[in-house]
């Protein structure tokens, strides 16, 4: 895998380097010292992937990553000094198409690299991506039974590239006391999803955390999925983190969620798949569909990467593909039995 690293430190440059050529199969394409210079870079010679600093002189790595996706889309991660103290410009960068935020590892005694594993990790999992390696097995879907008046009908949406702004949109329609459960799975880092789900609930009238192990969806409640595993709904109605499947490279996967509900909720709700590279959420919105859900998939227009819901069109898997404007109305129409 061609890897390109874009920063203004040149110990940081030289610090992933080494990182990057401490892995078989990697290698280093270029280096940029600034945005600018990574667009003209990224315009002659496309890498696998980018390693994107966000605080540099000249053109950031937000500016920057919005130009590339517009022009040589490419996939880019964002590895900065610090994602807490720069959230918003994480934010930013991932709403303009980068798949995720890590730290910059550092150089520690002896040379030796620390704080490394979690870029390692994030590049192993593109490089699944990349080959097509999933490893997923959905469950067979069951039909839904009776309904007990104590389970909330459920709204699951998942999203991957540029999702924080789609689901920060989509959330915003829903109003007080929203009858359903919300449950999210934004292909983000662990580490980042506390504050992705702080950043939600200031934009939205809806009480917004993250999802712990064995907590009950409630209605008027968004969890947002924290974990580098996958989060399921378990067979008590509760929530839970699983492993399995260990080789997919996309977590928390939308598939995984999507699956359990298919196979355990025993009430219809809202399955929605949001803007995204990949194809993670396509077989779990068909499931959903097929035992009667109401499935959406967002519109190419407004997505920052048409990944994940042109493959749920392409199966079908989605009963509406809208624009993002549209689509919280809808699921509010549709929970509350409204005619739109």
């Amino acid at each position: 895998m061609r890897i390109a690293i874009v920063n203004d430190l040149s110990l940081a440059r030289e610090v992933l380097r080494r990182l990057v050529l401490s892995v078989p199969g990697y290698s280093v394409a270029w280096f940029a010292e600034d945005g600018d210079e990574a667009i003209k870079k990224t315009a002659t010679d496309r890498p696998d992937v980018i390693l994107m600093d966000l605080v540099m002189p000249r053109v950031n790595g937000v500016d920057a990553t919005c130009t590339i996706m517009n022009q040589t889309p490419c996939p880019i991660l964002v590895v900065t000094s610090t994602v807490k103290g720069h959230y918003d410009l994480a934010i930013a960068a991932i709403n303009a198409g980068a798949l995720d935020a890590v730290e910059t590892p550092i150089l520690g005694a002896g040379g030796i690299i620390q704080n490394g594993e979690p870029l390692i990790n994030r590049l192993a999992k593109l490089a699944d991506a990349n080959r097509g390696v999933t490893g997923l097995g959905l469950r067979v879907p069951l039909r839904p039974k009776a309904l007990p008046g104590d389970v909330p009908p459920l709204v699951l949406i998942g999203a991957s590239t540029g999702g924080p702004d789609a689901l920060a949109a989509v959330l915003a329609a829903f109003p007080q006391r929203f009858p359903a459960a919300i449950l999210i799975a934004q292909h983000i880092a662990a580490e980042f999803a506390p504050t992705l789900a702080t950043w939600l609930s200031e934009r939205c009238t809806l009480p917004v955390r993250t999802a712990r192990a064995g907590d009950s969806p409630t209605a008027g409640t968004v969890l947002v999925a924290e974990s580098n595993d996958h989060l399921e709904i378990t067979a008590d109605h509760k929530v839970h983190y699983t492993t399995l499947p260990r080789e997919y490279p996309y977590r928390p996967s939308i598939d995984v969620l999507f699956g359990s509900a298919a196979a355990i909720w025993p009430r219809l709700g809202v399955g929605v798949l949001l803007t995204g590279m990949g194809s993670d959420g396509a077989d779990g919105l068909l499931q959903l569909q097929g035992l009667g859900w109401h499935t959406i998939a967002q519109d190419k227009s407004t997505c920052v990467v048409y990944g994940m819901p042109k493959a749920a069109a392409e199966k079908d898997a989605a009963t509406e593909i809208l624009p993002l404007s549209q689509i919280g109305p809808t699921i509010a129409a549709k929970i509350l039995g409204k005619k739109r």
